[in-house]
């Protein structure tokens, strides 16, 4: 783990679906419906405006209703989306819903190959009017950068396809569009599937990428929006990331993962590495994870995400990394400990225009 560009640890694997039905019960206020993205949310965790005509907070029909993949690769406003330690249970959607006076429309969770895919899960993020965002790790237990059992190479010969096809056949066996992160942060050395570690030689990534790609084509799993997400470039600056693209007809979405760790500005951590990337490719650019070290930097960072956001052309949303220190963070990240970071906060969630949920049926088709 490299302390300039990690600190984050996951959350923990299988929450108890029961526990956050009950807890869902008694915050279903939370997840009601809005036909133009901009809802407020007072501090008590209640509704400032009434539910459209039309829809209730209480029909789960309204609440899990979804598309097909095409009406949510160009959403009519951002995405607000925000990482906890126990997503998408809804105790914690429901603490960052009350803390931003927004209610998040997407919803990131984590984890590894020694599960398989959680149905669950995904339904839980849909009846929270959020787009599930799973990050797909290729390793199980540990968490050390040099894996070779998991290497590059395994996974593109096919030792692994046994899972990868099960996982596959059962994403599309819930028929919900998920968008799925597979081995993120491959420029970095901190994870086994960096093409400096396992073993792992130039080209691998790539090679695996559209394997893993192919497998979920092959079984009709095609309701996958794949995120392809490298880390920013400020932690590492001798990978170019051009060689790690699987190419557009690979990918949906361009994930950047971009945390301040002292800088003034969000836009000095995260411009070098977009202008990088469209040098080789125009498709959205989604911050798959971002935040800010605590200090005196971090709610003028914090505004200059939102501002950034607003005047940077083809971002479609953010991942905001709400862990805590005790949740495994390198840095506290988490907006709302910091009155002036939380104003920072609610006054750039403001300033945008979030998408709706439903993303409705006249989206892009």
């Amino acid at each position: 783990m490299n302390v300039l560009t990690r600190g984050k640890r996951r959350r923990p694997f299988l929450v108890n679906a029961l526990a956050g039905a009950l807890v869902g019960a008694l915050l279903l206020p939370l997840a009601a419906c809005s036909s133009g993205g901009q809802e407020r949310i007072d501090d008590s965790g209640n509704p400032a405006q009434s539910t459209p005509s039309g829809t209730s907070a209480a029909d789960p029909v309204a609440r899990t209703k979804t598309l097909s993949k095409a009406a949510y690769l160009h959403p009519k406003g951002v995405y607000f989306g925000v990482a906890t330690f126990h997503a998408p249970a809804w105790a914690t959607t429901a603490a960052v819903t009350a803390a931003s006076e927004r209610h998040p429309r997407m919803l990131e969770y984590y984890q590894g190959w020694n599960e398989d895919f959680s149905a669950a899960d995904a339904e839980l993020s849909y009846k929270q009017g959020a787009v599930p965002l799973l990050t797909w790790e290729p390793f199980a237990k540990s968490r050390a950068a040099d894996q070779p059992e998991y290497s590059l190479k395994k996974i593109a010969s096919g030792s692994f396809d046994s899972y990868v096809i099960r996982f596959a056949r059962q994403v599309k066996a819930a028929g919900q569009p998920i968008a799925l992160r597979f081995a993120h942060e491959m420029n970095g050395d901190w994870y086994p599937w960096s093409e400096k570690n396992s073993g792992n030689s130039q080209g691998d990534y790539v090679k695996a990428w559209r394997h893993i790609h192919d497998l979920f084509q092959a079984v009709g799993a095609t309701e996958v929006i794949w995120v392809w997400s490298p880390n920013a470039l400020r932690g590492a600056r001798d990978v170019p990331l051009k060689p790690l693209y699987p190419g557009d007809g690979y990918v949906d979405w361009i994930g950047v993962d971009g945390y301040g760790f002292g800088e003034e500005t969000a836009t000095e951590v995260i411009q070098p590495t977009v202008d990088e990337i469209t040098k080789f490719s125009h498709k959205p650019i989604l911050l798959s994870e971002t935040g800010s070290s605590p200090g005196p930097q971090q709610p003028g960072w914090t505004a200059d995400l939102f501002r950034w956001i607003k005047r940077t052309p083809n971002v479609i949303g953010f991942v905001w990394f709400q862990h805590s220190v005790d949740e495994g963070g390198q840095y506290d990240y988490r907006f709302d400990v910091n009155p002036q970071t939380k104003a920072a906060f609610r006054k750039g969630l403001d300033s945008l225009t979030l998408s709706p949920w439903p993303v409705t049926s006249d989206a892009p088709q």
